[in-house]
């Protein structure tokens, strides 16, 4: 399938298709005339990439990561397991740092002057 078609079943842009490709997460064939035709199979492939994505891997992370895991995302590499924990090792330090953070904004929002100030705002027309 050609680029738009590809765009239009991972909802995916044209832009991002590229960078995938740069990165080394999608290899669709090159025809003659230079458009990328993609395979039935890089559909799927561009759901995992995104899920990873959203799990909070780097786009290099993944390239490491695809080819040693079923269309699951099922490890069937022994050594992923151990880069896998790391990374959710450096997300949970990113979730608790992000946790103290919204404490301490929790903390100076509830302060009087903060109170009395979106309490005037809500109230003046």
């Amino acid at each position: 399938m050609r680029m738009r078609e590809m765009v239009a079943r991972t909802g995916v842009s044209e832009r991002l298709l590229r960078y995938y490709e740069d990165q080394g997460l999608l290899k669709p064939e090159r025809l003659a005339s230079g458009y990328r035709e993609y395979a039935e199979s890089d559909v799927d492939l561009v759901g995992r990439v995104r899920t990873l994505l959203a799990a909070g891997l780097s786009t290099s992370t993944i390239a490491q990561v695809l080819p040693c895991v079923t269309e699951k995302l099922e490890p069937t590499c022994p050594v992923l397991i151990d880069q896998l924990q790391q990374e959710r090792d450096r997300i949970s330090v990113s979730i608790k740092a992000l946790e103290e953070s919204r404490q301490l904004l929790d903390g100076v929002l509830s302060t009087p002057m903060v109170k009395s100030v979106t309490d005037s705002a809500q109230t003046t027309p």
